[in-house]
């Protein structure tokens, strides 16, 4: 094998005095075999321009939502009942009005890793790897966010209403990739999005001469430095000015924008408007918008916990499927919703249910994802998957294929070192259309 455009081969550059003679330090030569040995990517059609991410925070119970356990005892199956699908299956009592939508959306039932701690769950499930003390990977919006960029002056990663955790963000990547955080709950009143509006008393004209002059004083920073954080602020400032200088990428985060009747309908509370946000920001050029909603992790009470919990999140789900479907969006906008992790087959004492990775639930609608289905199993009492289990590495890889992303190839890490977006997943192809 050769390094394309050099005469010397790989094993070359080992011999005794290559380095000498062609002038490579040490550090140069690994960093040239790194490239050499990065892998050729065919092209990947993408299914889907976009994708909204819903993150559960806390590890949504799968008994008590799309994987109930009619037939186990008492204490396993816990006290809500269950409602028939459209499709003929049964889902938990909790979610009536996406049971009515169940064909427009597949639930994966044997989602499984071994992560029990709510950080260690977290990362897997927003990276798509274990964690490692030794790197820091980036999220599915930091990745997303480095390999396409933004479309129509838009941020390509945004987080409803912050960045929800420190595995949210750009891990080895450049800062310049993290998620732009609205900062206030579209569900408030007076929802503002910050920094979008000039300061009181800032014309046009006066914003413009400011703007050359951060310019003036970025440039020389960039040039005494090269710290990732100063030149990813550069870029911040320059995402800034094209959303203040782009009205109609900044009217995507106008909320009031939208017909009050379709803000009913998704529900005034924080699970309708995020989502309702979601639809109109990917609708708008975003590329992948990470919404969190609600505190799933219910070691107590957890019907009383569903019961207050799950009815917004049921309402908004199911209006976001029958807008994005409406308005012809649902076929290139992959919709998820995941949670860290799953709850334990038995009821505690204490009423809820304790952290469970072995098994649990996650929704995929759009994009390139067949409606209708249920993929895998678990098992009489959900407390492992019985068929098709489905590591983080398999869902991301499955999401990264569906957005036209090669989940296998390398990116750069610090030291020059090539690391596999995903390493290991396979496509969950039954789910694929």
């Amino acid at each position: 094998m050769r390094c394309e455009g050099n005469p010397f081969s790989r094993r070359g550059f080992l011999a005794a005095g290559a380095l000498g003679g062609i002038g490579l330090s040490l550090p140069e030569l690994l960093m040239r075999q790194a490239m050499a040995e990065q892998k050729h990517y065919d092209f990947v059609e993408a299914k889907a321009k976009s994708v909204i991410h819903v993150y559960l925070p806390g590890g949504m119970a799968q008994q008590e939502s799309f994987d109930p356990k009619p037939y186990s005892p008492l204490e396993y199956r816990g006290e809500m009942r269950t409602i028939k699908t459209n499709t003929g299956e049964v889902f938990g009592e909790s979610v009536p009005q996406l049971a009515k939508r169940a064909d427009k959306f597949s639930v994966i039932r044997s989602m499984t890793h071994g992560e029990a701690a709510h950080e260690r769950g977290t990362h897997n499930m927003f990276t798509g790897y274990k964690p490692s003390p030794a790197l820091r990977y980036p999220s599915f919006g930091a990745v997303v966010s480095h390999e396409y960029g933004p479309r129509n002056n838009l941020p390509p990663y945004v987080c409803i209403p912050n960045v929800p955790n420190e595995f949210a963000g750009t891990g080895y990547l450049p800062s310049s990739y993290g998620g732009f955080a609205l900062g206030s709950d579209p569900a408030q009143s007076g929802f503002k999005v910050r920094d979008l509006d000039l300061a009181g008393g800032v014309d046009g004209d006066r914003f413009m001469r400011r703007k050359e002059a951060l310019a003036a004083v970025n440039k020389h920073f960039v040039s005494a430095t090269a710290a990732d954080n100063v030149g990813a602020m550069n870029t911040f400032y320059e995402r800034a000015y094209s959303l203040l200088d782009t009205p109609a990428a900044k009217e995507a985060f106008n909320i009031d924008k939208e017909d009050a009747k379709t803000r009913d309908r998704y529900g005034r509370n924080q699970a309708g408007q995020r989502l309702l946000m979601a639809r109109r920001l990917v609708e708008a050029g975003t590329r992948l918008v990470t919404l969190t909603y609600g505190g799933w992790d219910m070691h107590n009470n957890i019907t009383s916990g569903f019961k207050s919990q799950m009815p917004a999140l049921d309402t908004g789900l199911a209006a976001l499927l029958d807008d994005l479907s409406q308005r012809g969006m649902l076929d290139e906008t992959l919709v998820m919703v995941s949670s860290e992790f799953g709850r334990t087959p038995k009821i505690n004492n204490d009423a809820g249910r304790d952290h469970w990775p072995k098994v649990f639930s996650v929704l995929m609608a759009g994009g390139g994802i067949k409606g209708g289905m249920i993929y895998g199993a678990s098992d009489s009492t959900a407390a492992e998957p019985e068929d098709s289990p489905v590591s983080p590495a398999d869902l991301a890889t499955t999401m990264y294929r569906l957005l036209g992303i090669v989940a296998d190839k390398e990116l750069m890490a610090p030291g020059d070192r090539p690391i596999e977006i995903v390493d290991g997943g396979k496509l969950i192809e039954p789910l694929m259309v």
